[in-house]
């Protein structure tokens, strides 16, 4: 889980952070009613392309989407939407993001299904 690893990677410098961000973010946050983990996951990649430097933390949200089942081009479109709003240097970090992610999980499905996975370019 994402969130086991900011506590980890802020344990032995300030656990206190990795504290709030995980209850704040995903107890307080997330757990709210009124959207979908879906429609969550979409703001949060579309605010994250929009900083434009949180590239970290966007593919984390990226690949959280991939696993609520937002679709590759779902995910690219909100990336592609940030262009007209945070500029063209935000949504292209936010584009490279994404094809790192989306490289990964190829990989991962492929190694899981044992080197034998065709490739899905449907979406």
């Amino acid at each position: 889980m994402a969130g086991e690893r900011v506590v980890e990677a802020l344990a032995d410098i300030s656990p206190d952070l990795g504290r709030y961000v995980v209850e704040f973010g995903f107890g307080d946050v997330y757990s709210r009613p009124g959207l979908t983990l879906r429609e969550r996951e979409i703001a949060t990649i579309a605010a994250l392309t929009a900083l434009g430097n949180a590239a970290p933390q966007l593919k984390v949200h990226i690949a959280a989407g991939l696993n609520v089942g937002l679709t590759r081009q779902e995910i690219t479109e909100t990336i592609l939407q940030m262009a007209l709003y945070a500029g063209f240097p935000a949504a292209l970090n936010g584009m490279f993001a994404a094809k790192e992610v989306f490289a990964a999980h190829e990989a991962e499905d492929v190694t899981a299904a044992g080197g034998s996975m065709r490739r899905d370019t449907s979406n």
